[in-house]
């Protein structure tokens, strides 16, 4: 069904704040869920709002404050307290990029999370400040390393984003064959799955959604993809998570941002990414092929596009979920400041 993105926000507040959100979390995991509406990615849009009542199961969210375990001028370790990742991994970047900003480099890390999102949504973040940013997020063991059928890594996204003197240099993808939301949101729709991204719990490959999440699914990229995945889940445990974490729980979210000023001039950077970013693009195509694109292009494009349009198109399945979705008896207060 389309919707007016307004309409598609306000939705998104109301389900948010009755699940036991207060505004200004709300406001945060909302601004997240429809950049992904905008860019295309439905299933990690408002749909992900049912996962998080899933998980939150009638319980309302985590009521504990996130707090800072140790720090120095150029590095944090940040206790999630068990909230969403959107409200951690943003308050994570957001220690980053300050720490960054006085001393030139930072590594945060934060730990005890849940669905962090699209890690590009972070890279924006630092590279509107000027950063070069490095993000890496490790979750549940729901994919298998190459070879396998069982799961040992998460579908472990990682993200590198450079600032230039036009539009930032984002590369954001996955590690796994499929993403764990697109499952879920095929299940949620009745749809079966692409061939060979999935093993049900026996190790045979399946295009079930159900049988895939009670199994495994397939690594991105083979050997290669693999090997990058459990480099991500270490980078994770770096952060504080276990090498396991249990199903949607104990995530681990690692940012890095540098101030390219401490090693080259910084305007003089952003104009060289600016040539390179031009130099990619003009690359002669394949025969017959498409213009080539820098990473995060396309998803640049359908965001603006959808919002000259003014509304995004949402799963007539989701919205009837979502219109019957489960009030919070007790919605928590105003989260506090980390310190």
């Amino acid at each position: 069904m389309r919707m007016t993105l307004e309409a598609a926000r306000a939705l998104s507040l109301r389900s948010l704040e009755g699940l036991g959100y207060d505004p200004a979390q709300a406001a945060v995991i909302t601004d997240h869920l429809m950049d992904c509406e905008l860019r295309g990615l439905g299933y990690a849009g408002l749909a992900r709002i049912l996962s998080i009542a899933g998980r939150l199961d009638g319980r309302g969210p985590a009521r504990a404050p996130m707090r800072i375990l140790r720090e120095s001028p150029v590095s944090a370790r940040l206790d999630g307290a068990d909230h969403v990742g959107y409200l951690v991994a943003a308050e994570a970047t957001r220690i980053a990029i300050e720490k960054a900003q006085a001393t030139g480099i930072a590594v945060v890390g934060a730990s005890r999370t849940w669905y962090t999102g699209m890690l590009s949504y972070y890279g924006e973040m630092a590279t509107a400040q000027g950063l070069v940013m490095a993000i890496a997020s490790n979750a549940t063991p729901w994919v298998a390393p190459h070879g396998g059928t069982e799961g040992r890594f998460g579908t472990n996204p990682i993200c590198f984003a450079f600032p230039s003197t036009e539009e930032p240099v984002i590369w954001d993808i996955g590690t796994s064959a499929i993403i764990h939301a697109q499952v879920v949101m095929a299940k949620r729709l009745g749809e079966t799955l692409p061939e060979g991204v999935a093993f049900d719990a026996e190790g045979q490959p399946t295009r079930d959604p159900a049988a895939a999440l009670a199994g495994a699914f397939a690594p991105w990229g083979g050997h290669r993809g693999s090997g990058l995945a459990i480099v991500v889940q270490l980078l994770g445990m770096l952060a504080g998570s276990p090498g396991l974490p249990g199903e949607l729980q104990d995530f681990g979210y690692l940012a890095i941002a540098i101030r390219p000023d401490l090693l080259t001039d910084p305007e003089a950077f952003r104009q060289d990414v600016s040539r390179y970013a031009a130099a990619v693009r003009a690359t002669r195509p394949e025969p017959g092929g498409a213009p080539v694109r820098m990473p995060f292009d396309r998803s640049r494009a359908e965001r603006e596009r959808r919002r000259s349009e003014g509304s995004i198109e949402v799963a007539e399945a989701v919205l009837n979920a979502l219109d019957v979705l489960p009030v919070s008896p007790a919605p928590p207060k105003a989260s506090k400041e980390v310190p």
